[in-house]
């Protein structure tokens, strides 16, 4: 009876290690940096994350104060860092919104703000 027990909680074992291997992608700093105050808009907003992410399927969109997008382009992609370059957008706070898939196929999305100005 106990060796039969044993087959059984042994897959369910191995399933729980395999997910908890394959974690998502979350979002492990940024340039400007979350929350933080810049004296002058940044040319360009970079992110980086805590695992590789598929391109075609990770973006990101920056809002200034007024609500108008500023990033300009497509995203730029290289293993776990993404970036886009933004338009000067006067001062006030600015939101990045995000979202990535990486590439064990996990999905994630946030968002941030930063200020701009004196």
């Amino acid at each position: 009876m106990r060796y039969s027990t044993c087959l059984t909680i042994i897959p369910f074992l191995l399933a729980l290690a395999a997910g908890e291997a394959s974690a998502h992608a979350s979002l492990d700093r940024a340039e400007p940096r979350v929350g933080n105050k810049v004296a002058s808009p940044p040319r360009q907003v970079t992110l980086w994350f805590t695992q590789k992410l598929e391109p075609a399927f990770s973006s990101i969109t920056v809002t200034n104060a007024a609500g108008e997008r500023v990033d300009t382009g497509k995203p730029h992609v290289s293993g776990s860092q993404m970036s886009i370059p933004i338009r000067p957008g006067g001062s006030g706070t600015y939101r990045v919104n995000w979202r990535v898939l990486s590439v064990d196929a996990h999905s994630t999305e946030g968002n941030f703000t930063f200020q701009v100005g004196q």
